[in-house]
Formats: structure tokens, C-alpha cells, sequence
């Protein structure tokens, strides 16, 4: 499978950049915003790896495994690492706990004996003690030195290093020698609850040890590696990256003599599997497609019912013939000449098709969501409202179908941001913002002002004694009306809260900072009004949006001018609060529209015309990428316009190249609607803070959205995954994140649609490899099967 873009990051090689989906389009939540009772543990898609003991793999050969590009870097570290350096590092270094099938992290004896938290009181500390085995490709062991070199570049403390990121490695207040040589001690200045997340992958202190070798010096090569493989050669011109086993691996010795890394554009990888350039390879929809016709035609003298001319009638078959044996000799010639081209089109399929009888295609669900961003900076998505709107209005189930059900993968709406399902920590929380429902979704931008009426004419600057003053006088009375009840709602809430402090304060004092109640006792109740709206802050002025600290893209070259924006990131004309009494069976309080607000009265399959407010029409704009492997992407856009404009939001489509869709529209707000993924964590309380964090002004009137590309946030969400990072307690942890995820939904500033499919090719002979699904590879395992009879296919081939 393809990606538009730069699919992985710098932090972990996960995290700087956004998945963005192409053409295969393609993570914990709250007790009171979902069916009220905990939902049986989701089955997790299974790895499709051809799994095979070693026993069964032959000694030998060589696999070409197609990447998207050359990478940038060999640093993970570094903003501009992407899917390709973590592919190649994951066979040199160590990464002390890979995720397994499940997504969880599972210590790595080829590395570590054991890793524990062994003192909580007064500071965290966390004892490694080192496989005795372990050492780096130039002889030396690997210790305490190589942590302590990591830390020093990550911490953030020193400017020198080019670090994407330093989660985690801040809150490090010192690394020391444990008992022996064998042990490193680290103790943290902040309880960290993901430290399971650090030191992977483990650098050489060769590389990290100065600016010069970790910003340089690693990009195009690492000076010791300890891993089954070790790197050989980087080459550019031929566009590969080339690993053989490594002697001084202590560990199960690696199958293969070699595994050359080859960049492969995502739509040249048709052309070279039917080649034998490469063995390995994502693909789309429609590569797996011919490869599974193939093995289906094999035995047959040609594709059957596919490929040219397949699609030609009877009719105009006869008709071709005769027109290329009629007496008009220009049409004649002018026939044939098309028939002998369609002949050698054929004839070119046939071979791609026996070529491609050779591989076989692995399916699993990838470790990545898509999802619908909506641009709360500006215009009428600023309004929490007609961001509701627009997600009640998805029938989130037909896009899933769109995507998977063709592929035979299990195919259900995603209900979480930060898990995916199968995860220990994965909950349905969209609850909290509610289902599909055209008249909540109209009532809701009722509520907003958004009506037919408003997109004919203004209401206001008409004659005395016109229809319009009518109008106007009666919205005058309306808003009138509104205001009082506003007053009166705000009169009853703020006495409410007099009540909740005084109550308050006959506890034990623990209370919740964002919102004044006990954390324990939060079920996941989002009330709309307990986050400060926008503009309440005098001297608000144009800012400039700012780039993602992580992700290289968003450059200095990137900024533009923004609309105002407060501090919150969401709307100035939030309705007003709205109590738990006014909470409607389904979802969390400011889910829906207030009681009372009815959708316009009109029969459901009426044609509806568009809605606006004083003349201006509602009309969202939808960034697409336009290139050939974003085909799907485009089909599931034009699927959510069209479910749109049922409540009557106009949509206008527009296509980028893939090249300029992320960098030039999504990280720089350029948008109103996009869809892009993110790849999923076993840390959301780390990875995901960035990409939910509210958005900060600048010491230089800037905004600093981190990845928070849809500028949607709250204090209380960000206090949320604060207190779940130091949280050791890991079913505390978990529930923290829930609570966030359930404030996520309801903001309604992403909307996880689906999880994303894994599509891979392999050669048929090829075990242990494939689509991964959470999983890591083993490198050490993959290779050739043995032969299992005589007359079966030599392994290896290479």
C-alpha cells in the first residue's frame, strides 16, 4: 500500500507527519458516552505473514523489498525520518519493546533480560538490566554510555541536536551505571507511565554523543548498528539500501544473506513485481486485484473475462472485422490498426498476468485510521455546532463498506481517536458525539443560524414597511427571546456551580484543575461552555499559523496569514452552557442542539436547497489529492459530500496534487474538509498529546498548532493526557485517556472513520512476511521455504 506524502515521523518512527491515505484507503473512551455498559474486547485483525518455524526456512538468498522513496535520513530522530528510515533502523537497532499482533509492548530478550520500575517514592526509577550477549557491530557492549548519549540528545535541554521530539526524555533527571555493567539505572525528575516508549530505537553513543554526528552524521549512514543485519551500502542512483547479516549478531543468525530495500513509486509497483524486481510490496486495491485474477487464470491459456478487449461485444467485434475487411481503405487500415494495437495490449496483460501468478497477496487491518478533519480555525466550521452538524450527518458504516467490505476485511466504524480496535485500551467513545441523524444534524444548524431563509436574502438594510423588516422584527423577537432564556440557563448554571463548590469543598480536596470536580468521578460528561471561548481575550489580532515543532513540512516557508482565532481554537459563538439536565438520551451535553431547536419542517425527500445566513451561502471546501493512487480517497470524499448536502451544506471539491496535499493545505489550514490517517500507538498519552493539544499563541502573535491540524482543543483535554503521561497506575491511565477521547469526539474537530487497510505482495515462496498488522517484523526470521518434495521450487532463488 501507498502513501501520499511522508507516512512516518521522527518520533519512534511513527509520529512527526500525518498518514496521508491513496489509494488503498484507506486510537480509550468514557463510561456515560457510549451504550453505559463496558463492551465485550474487540478481536484484533490477525498478522497474514505466512508464518513458518525456522526450521522450515532455507539458509540463503536475497529479498527486494520496495519502499516509497530513498529515505531522508537515517536518524529516527530527526523531523524528516519517514516509513522507509523506520523500516530499515527496525533490522539494525534495537528497539527494546516491539508492539505484538495486539499492539502491545513486549519486552525484547534479544536486548533485555528485564526492565522494571522498581522505586516509585521519591522519584520514579526504572532498572534495565542488558542482554550480556548484547554488542554493537564494532565490538563494543551495549551500556549505560549509549542511554546516557540518547538522553542528552533528547532531552530538549540542548538546542545543538535536531530532535523532532523529546516526550518523554524531558522528564529524565538523571541515567546511571546500576550493579554492574549490565544495569542502567534511570531516574526521572516527572513519574512517566510510557518510559517503555524510550531508548527505541537505541543509538550508538557514536551518534548520539555530539550534534555533529547525530544531525550529520547519521543521515546517510550509522557508524555501528546491533541488530540481525547491518547496513552495507546507500546508494541514490539506484535508489536502494542494502543489508547483510551481521556476524556479530548474538541472536538467532538472520535467514537471508541480504535484504536490499528498493524505491518504488506506488504506481510503478505493478510493472515491477511483474519484472521480479522486487519481492516485497505494499500495493492498492487494484494491483491485488490482478494478482488474485491471476492465480485464478492459472491453467488457462489467457486472462479470463479481464484485461484489454475483455469488455468487447459481440457486436463490435464483428463490426471491427468487418470495417478492417470492408473496401473503404482508410477505414480499413484505420481498423486494423486499432485491432493490432488492442492484439499487443492483450498479448502485454498476459504475460503481466503469468508473471504476477508468482506472488500472492497478504491482507490485514494496518496499525493507522483515517479519518475527516474539519478546520475549526475560521469560517463556519469555528462554530461547534456546524461541526456537529457535519459529523451527524455521516453514515460513518457505508464509508467503512466503500473501503474494506471489497477487500473481505471486517468492516466497522472506528470509535476512538487514541486505540484502535483489538488494543487493550480501545472503547467506543462516538457516543459522546452520537450517530448518524439528518434532523439532529439540521437541528443543530438551525440552532447555528444557518437557513434556507438566510441563503435567499440579508436580514438587515431593508425599507421601512418591507417584508424583510417583518422578518427582521420577528428575528429581533426571537433573538430577544433567546437571550432571556440565555440569561436564565447561565443564572441556573452559574448557581448550580455555587452549589458544586460548596459541596465541594466538604471532600478531601483532590479536585479536577480544567472543571472542579474529582477526576475518578468523571464519566466523560463534555459540557459545552467549561473551556474558555475564543475572543473573550481583549486585543485579539491576525496571527500567523505556526508549524508543528515536529514535523519538517511545516516550515518557516509554510506560514500564512490566518484568520483571528482565540484561545481555544473553537468557536466564538458557542451556544450557551448546557447542564446535564438538558443532555439527551445517546451522547454527551453539546452533542445536539439545545431542547426545543427543531429541524426546518420538510419532508425528508424533499429536495432541500442550500442554507445560509444573511445571504451568505453555507459552503465548505473539500481538499482532495488528485493523484492515481488516491483514487479511493476521492471515491469516500465524494461519498461524505454527498451525505452533506441531504442538510443541505454545499460542498466544493477541490484537487491537489499529492505532493502539495499535506504539506501545502492540511499542516497550513489551507482547508476546511480533508481526509488524512495517523498511525496508531501503544503511548497515546505521549504520541497523541501533539495532535489533540490546543492551540498556543507565540511570544510573536504566531499560533502554535503542534500536529492539532484541525485547531480544535481544550485545556481540559490537554490536562487530561498530562495527568494520564505521569500516571503510573496503568488502568488509571487508561481511563484519563478515555475521558480525553470522549471530549474529542464531542469538539467534533476529527472524525475517525475507518482503519486503514494493509495490502502486500509477496513472493509465494517468501514466509514471515507480509502485512504486519500491529506487529513488527522479525527480520532474522523471514526468508525462503524449504523445498517440503522433490520437484518443488528451488529456495532460495536469488
Amino acid at each position: 500500500m501507498s502513501h501520499v506524502g511522508v507516512p512516518r515521523g521522527a518520533a519512534r518512527k511513527r509520529r512527526s507527519l500525518a498518514l496521508l491515505t491513496t489509494g488503498v484507503l484507506t486510537i480509550p473512551v468514557l463510561a456515560g458516552c457510549s451504550s453505559g455498559k463496558e463492551e465485550a474486547p474487540t478481536p484484533v485483525v490477525p498478522q497474514d505473514v505466512a508464518p513458518a518455524a525456522r526450521t522450515q526456512v532455507a539458509d540463503g538468498g536475497t529479498v527486494n523489498w520496495a519502499i516509497d522513496a530513498m529515505p531522508a535520513t537515517l536518524n529516527a530522530f530527526q523531523a524528516d525520518a519517514d516509513s522507509a528510515t523506520g523500516r530499515i533502523t527496525g533490522a539494525l537497532l534495537p528497539t527494546l519493546f516491539p508492539l505484538d499482533a495486539k499492539g502491545r509492548p513486549q519486552l525484547n530478550p534479544d536486548y533485555l533480560e528485564s526492565a522494571k520500575v522498581v522505586e516509585n517514592e521519591p522519584r520514579q526509577v526504572v532498572l534495565y538490566r542488558l542482554n550480556q550477549q548484547a554488542v554493537w557491530s564494532d565490538g563494543r557492549e551495549i551500556g549505560a554510555p549509549d542511554f546516557v548519549a540518547q538522553w542528552r540528545a533528547l532531552s530538549g535541554k540542548d538546542s545543538a541536536f535536531w530532535t523532532a521530539r523529546n516526550a518523554g526524555y524531558e522528564r529524565i533527571e538523571k541515567i546511571e551505571r546500576g550493579a554492574d555493567d549490565l544495569e542502567v539505572k534511570v531516574t526521572f525528575a516527572k513519574p512517566y507511565a510510557d518510559w517503555r516508549s524510550l531508548f527505541s530505537p537505541l543509538y550508538p553513543k557514536q551518534v548520539t554523543g555530539s550534534p555533529d554526528a547525530f544531525n550529520d552524521g547519521a543521515r546517510s549512514t550509522i557508524k555501528a548498528t546491533a541488530g540481525p543485519f547491518r547496513l552495507r551500502d546507500v546508494d541514490k542512483e539506484t535508489g536502494s539500501v542494502t543489508l547483510t547479516r551481521d556476524p556479530r549478531w548474538w541472536g538467532s543468525p538472520a535467514k537471508l544473506d541480504s535484504l536490499v530495500f528498493k524505491a518504488v513509486k506506488p504506481q510503478d509497483r505493478t510493472e515491477a513485481l511483474t519484472e521480479g524486481k522486487i519481492d516485497v510490496a505494499d500495493i492498492d486495491p487494484a494491483a491485488a486485484h490482478r494478482i488474485a485474477q491471476a492465480a485464478r487464470d492459472a491453467g488457462n491459456s489467457g486472462p479470463a473475462g479481464h484485461g484489454p478487449g475483455s469488455g468487447t461485444t459481440p457486436a463490435a467485434a464483428l463490426r471491427s472485422w468487418a470495417l478492417a475487411h470492408g473496401s473503404d481503405e482508410d477505414a480499413a487500415a484505420e481498423a486494423q490498426a486499432a485491432r493490432d494495437e488492442q492484439a499487443r495490449a492483450a498479448e502485454a496483460y498476459a504475460t503481466e498476468q503469468n508473471d504476477l501468478r508468482g506472488y500472492v497477496v497478504r491482507k490485514s487491518l494496518e496499525p493507522a485510521y483515517t479519518q475527516l478533519a474539519l478546520n475549526g480555525e475560521t469560517g463556519p466550521l469555528a462554530d461547534d455546532r456546524v461541526r456537529r452538524a457535519v459529523a451527524r450527518a455521516l453514515d460513518r458504516q457505508q464509508l467503512v463498506d466503500t473501503v474494506l467490505k471489497p477487500l473481505g476485511l471486517p468492516a466497522a466504524p472506528l470509535g476512538s481517536h487514541l486505540a484502535l480496535a483489538g488494543q487493550p485500551g480501545y472503547k467506543d467513545s462516538s457516543g459522546a458525539l452520537g450517530g448518524q441523524d439528518t434532523k439532529e444534524a439540521q437541528a443543530l444548524l438551525a440552532d447555528a443560524g444557518w437557513t434556507q431563509e438566510g441563503a435567499l436574502k440579508k436580514t438587515d438594510g431593508t425599507k421601512a414597511g418591507s417584508q424583510g423588516e417583518k422578518q427582521t422584527d420577528k428575528k429581533a423577537e426571537a433573538d430577544k427571546k433567546a437571550a432571556e432564556d440565555k440569561k436564565a440557563a447561565d443564572e441556573k448554571a452559574a448557581k448550580e456551580q455555587e452549589k458544586e463548590k460548596a459541596e465541594g469543598k466538604k471532600d478531601d480536596g483532590k479536585k479536577d484543575d480544567a472543571a472542579g470536580r474529582e477526576p475518578a468521578k468523571d464519566d466523560g460528561l463534555y459540557i459545552v461552555g467549561d473551556d474558555s471561548k475564543p475572543g473573550e481575550a481583549e486585543g485579539a489580532v491576525t496571527r500567523v499559523i505556526a508549524p508543528a515543532p515536529a514535523a519538517a513540512v511545516q516550515s518557516a516557508a509554510l506560514l500564512r496569514q490566518a484568520g483571528r482565532l482565540g484561545e481555544t481554537g473553537t468557536s466564538e459563538d458557542a451556544p450557551a452552557r448546557i447542564t446535564a439536565q438538558d443532555r439527551q438520551p445517546g451522547g454527551a451535553a453539546g452533542a445536539y442542539a439545545p431542547v426545543g431547536t427543531a429541524a426546518p419542517a420538510q419532508a425528508p425527500d424533499a429536495a432541500r436547497g442550500p442554507l445560509g445566513k444573511n445571504g451568505k451561502p453555507l459552503s465548505l471546501r473539500f481538499v482532495l489529492p488528485s493523484g492515481p493512487d488516491s483514487e479511493s480517497l476521492r471515491t469516500v470524499g465524494d461519498k461524505i459530500a454527498a451525505m452533506l448536502d441531504t442538510i443541505g451544506i454545499r460542498t466544493e471539491i477541490t484537487k491537489v496534487s499529492d505532493e502539495s496535499y499535506f504539506r501545502d493545505h492540511v499542516a497550513s489550514g489551507d482547508y476546511d474538509l480533508a481526509l488524512y490517517s495517523w498511525p496508531a500507538t501503544a503511548y497515546p498519552a505521549t504520541d497523541d498529546r501533539p495532535i489533540f493539544a490546543k492551540p498556543v499563541p507565540a511570544t510573536d502573535g504566531s499560533l502554535l498548532v503542534e500536529q492539532n491540524y484541525s485547531r480544535v482543543g481544550s485545556d481540559h483535554i490537554d490536562q487530561l493526557f498530562d495527568q494520564a503521561a505521569g500516571e503510573l497506575d496503568e488502568s488509571a491511565a487508561t481511563k484519563l485517556m478515555k475521558q480525553a477521547d470522549a471530549r474529542i469526539w464531542a469538539a467534533a474537530g476529527s472524525i475517525p472513520l475507518y482503519q486503514r487497510p494493509q495490502l502486500v505482495a509477496t513472493d509465494k515462496k517468501l514466509v514471515n512476511v507480509g502485512a504486519f498488522g500491529f506487529g513488527v517484523p522479525h527480520y532474522q526470521d523471514i526468508g525462503f521455504k524449504k523445498p517440503q518434495a522433490a520437484g518443488a521450487p528451488a529456495a532460495p532463488r536469488k
